[in-house]
């Protein structure tokens, strides 16, 4: 989530989390959904998390839906049976920022994670009776490894089969810097072009049953929203007419982007 020169991830206490819900809950009946923000959760132990789970059930007993983040590695060491107790307890979703399913970016990157263990991760996740939300980074492999960036990112999700699905514009807005160290100094960034020829590359591979697909995010020029994979053939034929038609579809301007 973060680089050691921004912010200093450290687990917040029981005591504070506690306070904040007591504070929150005389509006409990506006609350549907928490988010256990601002890191990953998943790196707590299930101690931790079962707490923090009960403590929201008894200020929120109504409530919907607790989501977090989710680092594929930091699920390597909770079982199947951990995550379905945090289920029970109301956590049901989980963000995973795979970013790619190409071993040769996500190496180049330091993502710290592999094909594999993204896919077992979401596997996991799945088995437990938990839903995941995946995110894949448009451009994150730059000129060079687009292609293989989109291929693989949609073998790994039609593996998966995740029930929600985005893409976002990769963005850097710390510099370039750290990027090119680890593509040797050869990272191409894609053109606006670019990025629509490779968001179709991964439609196209994609083969799925019910995934919710969200390409709406406000660093996206393209907006794209469906289900996979009843509204494939939609979505390619916008992306289609990006490429092939500008002018004919409505694109973001950049000072409408954020990035």
């Amino acid at each position: 989530m973060y680089t050691a020169s921004q912010k200093k991830f450290k687990p917040t206490a029981i005591e504070d989390i506690e306070k904040f819900l007591q504070e929150a809950q005389p509006y409990q009946h506006q609350i549907r959904r928490i988010f256990l923000a601002d890191g990953d959760a998943m790196t707590l132990s299930i101690r931790r998390l079962t707490e923090i789970l009960m403590l929201i059930r008894r200020y929120f007993p109504n409530i919907q839906r607790v989501s977090s983040y989710c680092l594929p590695r930091n699920l390597k060491n909770k079982s199947v049976e951990d995550l379905q107790a945090l289920k029970d307890l109301g956590l049901s979703l989980m963000y995973v920022g795979c970013e790619s399913g190409d071993d040769t970016v996500l190496e180049k990157i330091q993502k710290g994670e592999t094909y594999q263990t993204s896919l077992d991760a979401l596997k996991k996740i799945k088995t437990a009776g938990m839903k995941s939300s995946v995110m894949i980074l448009n451009g994150m492999g730059g000129k060079h490894y687009s292609e293989q960036h989109a291929i693989n990112s949609a073998k790994l999700m039609n593996e998966a089969q995740p029930e929600y699905l985005s893409t976002l514009v990769v963005s850097f807005p710390t510099g370039l810097e750290r990027v090119q160290e680890g593509f040797n100094q050869s990272f191409e960034i894609l053109e606006q072009q670019e990025l629509f020829k490779e968001i179709r590359l991964l439609l196209a591979n994609l083969n799925l049953k019910s995934t919710i697909f969200r390409s709406d995010h406000a660093s996206n020029y393209l907006v794209l929203k469906g289900v996979l994979g009843k509204d494939k053939a939609s979505l390619l034929q916008q992306v289609d007419d990006a490429i092939q038609r500008p002018g004919s579809i409505h694109l973001r301007e950049e000072w409408q982007r954020g990035l």
